[in-house]
């Protein structure tokens, strides 16, 4: 079974969907474009960083496309435990950037754990439920219990970094699978209750106290206008003044002037509003929705379990980005800095997009086989 496995990781052919790539061509090229104007129309230091990051990503997208997709079944545990592994590494020796402690470096780059625990819990769900047996009342609800546990101890890790952001995105995709997935609504209904009665014991004793004022800050923004308002206030007044079709490419008044803050990670979806105007915006957005609405398409259509929630689970995180991020930037949400997918400058966003959406593509390769009976063990040798 070792030497199956390892047959898998070669690559028979190289399939991959192109639409999926396209995709993925488009808003990486929107992205360099604002990075480019973010600096002030130089290359450096983000643009081509980022375009390079991309071509990495595209390697990554083809090679994690053209496997079977068995090795992706037969890895998930192994994936998901090698990335809490990483946030445990983060945890003791992570380099510190902007009060956070977030990444870990390698030597030949830095990288962000937390981006690839997003999509190391979809294949640990997609596997755990691909091979579920059928159980008694008893050991359902154990069984329900140990995956809440998988989504609920990477989550305290990223927020311990600190990354709120992470942490609750990485809580909604887990909770949004399962449902997807078919757990009873009463799972969902106590879970909510829950969530409800912990509320003022996570304000008082988990928020730290910057968390709050961020929290406090979106409720009124004007309280503290030079302080913790100051990114939500100058983040409306770019998407106002882009108005409906901008102010061209380049002419941003905040942007170039420099008033908008992190204009090249969490607030560059703020720079194209301002430059692009709400027509630009809106396009941008529908090309999120039809990647994202495909990619739920091609988990729909698989005849596999494995490949559907796993292409199921993608679609979800993309949106939850998207949406975190967009409401986030227009004052709808607290800032709590989640960048927005291939167009945020950032490497560990990037490959592990790309990751996700080679999944993707991977799945619709494998679409129509019937992998039922293939059950591996823990690491599937």
């Amino acid at each position: 079974m070792f030497l199956n496995s390892f047959n898998f990781m070669l690559p028979k052919s190289f399939s991959i969907n192109w639409l999926i790539l396209l995709f993925s061509l488009l808003l990486s090229s929107v992205g360099c474009l604002f990075l480019y104007s973010a600096a002030g129309g130089a290359y450096d230091p983000w643009s081509k960083t980022q375009m390079l990051r991309y071509l990495v990503g595209v390697c990554v997208f083809i090679y994690v496309s053209s496997v079977n997709i068995r090795l992706w079944i037969s890895l998930s545990y192994f994936i998901y435990f090698i990335s809490l592994l990483l946030l445990v590494l983060v945890y003791l020796f992570g380099d510190v950037g902007m009060g956070a402690q977030r990444w870990l470096d390698l030597g030949f780059m830095r990288i962000q754990p937390s981006e690839l625990v997003k999509f190391s819990l979809i294949l640990l769900i997609a596997r755990y439920y691909y091979t579920e047996k059928e159980y008694t009342p008893a050991m359902k609800f154990i069984s329900i219990c140990l995956v809440v546990f998988f989504i609920f101890l990477p989550a305290c890790l990223i927020y311990t970094q600190p990354d709120l952001g992470g942490a609750i995105i990485l809580v909604l995709l887990g909770i949004t699978l399962l449902f997807v997935i078919g757990l009873s609504i009463w799972f969902f209904v106590i879970s909510g209750l829950l969530i409800v009665f912990a509320s003022p014991i996570v304000w008082n004793y988990l928020l730290h106290d910057y968390q709050k004022s961020r929290i406090l800050t979106f409720l009124d923004p004007s309280k503290d206008p030079l302080g913790t308002g100051y990114h939500i206030i100058q983040s409306k007044i770019a998407l106002g003044s882009g108005g409906l079709w901008g102010r061209g490419f380049m002419k941003g008044s905040q942007s170039q002037l420099n008033f908008l803050p992190e204009m090249q990670t969490d607030f560059i979806f703020t720079l194209i509003a301002e430059e692009f105007g709400m027509m630009g915006s809106v396009i941008l957005l529908l090309v999120y929705l039809l990647l994202i609405v495909y990619s739920f398409i091609i988990g729909w259509i698989s005849k596999n379990a494995f490949g559907s929630y796993l292409a199921m689970g993608i679609s979800i995180i993309l949106f939850y980005s998207v949406f975190i991020n967009v409401s986030m930037v227009m004052g709808l949400l607290p800032v709590v800095g989640v960048p927005l997918p291939l167009i945020s400058y950032g490497g560990s966003s990037m490959l592990t997009t790309m990751f996700g959406l080679g999944l993707v593509s991977c799945v619709y390769v494998h679409r129509n086989d019937d992998i039922e009976k293939y059950k591996p063990g823990l690491l599937g040798w």
